[in-house]
């Protein structure tokens, strides 16, 4: 995986206000995930995210709900409004994949990738330049 650059610590949270986080080291992959589990969780067609190392991550106010979505991934949300912020898999206990749109600066994580592309919803094409791989990428 190429390592991402940024420049400051990195702060976002949920929708509402009630849970906040910040991350302090640069992402490790970021990308668009087409899988249907991602659609169905986030309601849209991908789901954007950043993989970022979990020594890095700290909740500065709140406390997640979790949701565990399949047999080694939860998905982390807000109790109060719902929104999911991020999601950490049992395969990668090192790594938070923190939904970028959650980010207060989402531009500051370009996506490099899009994953599972062969699950996409139907009619959805992206023609962003990004490679587009039919697994999880490696």
């Amino acid at each position: 995986m190429t390592e991402i650059s940024l420049a400051a610590p990195l702060e976002g949270g949920c929708q509402c206000g009630a849970v906040r986080f910040r991350v302090t080291a640069p992402p490790v992959s970021s990308g668009y995930c087409h899988c249907r589990m991602c659609q169905k969780s986030s309601g849209g067609p991908a789901q954007v995210s950043g993989e970022f190392p979990v020594a890095a991550f700290a909740l500065t106010k709140g406390a997640f709900a979790r949701y565990q979505s399949s047999a080694s991934a939860a998905r982390l949300f807000c109790p109060i409004c719902g929104a999911q912020v991020a999601w950490v898999s049992g395969q990668t206990p090192d790594i938070i994949s923190i939904n970028l749109p959650s980010l207060d600066h989402p531009e500051a994580v370009s996506p490099t990738v899009h994953i599972w592309y062969a699950e996409r919803f139907p009619g959805f094409d992206v023609a962003d330049g990004l490679p587009k791989e039919d697994g999880a990428g490696e």
